[in-house]
């Protein structure tokens, strides 16, 4: 290739770069009733986006000005990465009949996979056709407008262990989850999230109030990662669950990995102060800070400055607040 075609190409790709960074600071059009779009992982800029596009765009420009193809090919390639659709996949590729006591049902075992980054970890949960029926009940009380089109698999008097109905069960809640958690309003709410999460914690932080933090901690390291799928625009709604976590690595003496989730509980709550986590969750840090050599300073200073705010009054404990989450 001689040095014009060289130059040319660079000139193009240096086009295509500044096309692509420009497109992804504009925030996509909200998603409809039905059919929303999937959620994206880029942070959508809400106040005078067109001026921050042209600053992005000349900003991004000048360094690029200066980079060979090979680089402008990996900045390209990094740019759609960072920008690639996040959404939440259900399969349910098989079931068991259970029979416990008097009675009998099949459990569907339901995957949960996350598209569109490089994340290949997998969430696994089992529901019976009594929970997806209670949680389509739960959603008509509050979305019946956007469930007006939505279809239930309904019981029948026979056959409801046949082979051929419970295929066809699988296809159909399958088929009803991706249409949940297509609209916006329903995958963000309460409703849904307790349907894919709440079992599992529930039994988790049972087996912590009992003492057995080894299966405690199991349990909710599974549940964390699909929590903070579900739960991408609210990261503060998965703090119970981390300082659960620093809980039972505290108390089977792993100071280090206890001190881990908890500065990804601290960094949920920088600009909510009042949580009631808050204060508990910096005590426990300093605390695990000191045993394991580390700075506590700045935690020490948070943990002044609330004192100063705020009225005397008691405070629980880390412990004493997870044992009482999920308490029927």
């Amino acid at each position: 290739m001689d040095q014009d075609s060289h130059c040319t190409g660079e000139r193009e790709l240096l086009e295509a770069v500044s096309r692509i960074t420009t497109s992804s600071t504009t925030s996509p059009s909200d998603e409809g009733e039905n059919q929303p779009k999937a959620e994206t992982s880029c942070q959508v800029r809400e106040e005078n986006p067109e001026k921050d596009d042209r600053q992005d765009s000349s900003a991004t420009l000048s360094p690029n000005s200066s980079m060979t193809t090979k680089e402008l090919q990996e900045y390209w390639r990094n740019e759609k990465r960072q920008c690639k659709q996040i959404k939440l996949l259900f399969e349910i590729p098989s079931t068991r009949i259970v029979e416990h006591n008097l009675s009998k049902y099949v459990m569907y075992k339901i995957i949960i996979l996350q598209t569109g980054s490089f994340d290949s970890n997998k969430s696994v949960i089992e529901r019976r056709y009594s929970d997806f029926e209670k949680l389509h009940r739960n959603l008509l009380e509050e979305f019946s407008e956007e469930m007006e089109d939505v279809t239930f698999p309904k019981k029948t008097l026979t056959g409801n262990f046949t082979e051929e109905i419970i295929n066809e069960r699988k296809l159909a809640f399958k088929d009803y989850l991706r249409l949940l958690y297509s609209m916006k309003y329903i995958r963000r709410s309460k409703k849904f999230i307790d349907f894919l999460t709440r079992p599992e914690l529930q039994e988790a932080y049972g087996c912590l109030r009992g003492g057995q933090y080894t299966k405690a901690l199991e349990i909710l390291l599974e549940v964390i990662g699909l929590q903070e799928r579900l739960t991408r625009g609210n990261p503060v709604a998965i703090v119970p669950t981390l300082c659960a976590i620093v809980v039972c690595h505290k108390d089977l003496e792993n100071p280090a990995s206890a001190f881990e989730y908890g500065e990804k509980a601290v960094s949920r709550l920088r600009a909510h102060s009042s949580h009631r986590y808050y204060i508990p969750l910096l005590d426990t840090m300093i605390t695990l800070a000191y045993e394991l050599g580390k700075d506590f300073l700045s935690l020490q200073e948070k943990l002044e400055e609330w004192k100063t705010k705020k009225d005397p009054i008691r405070v629980f404990t880390l412990k004493e607040l997870a044992v009482r989450e999920y308490v029927r």
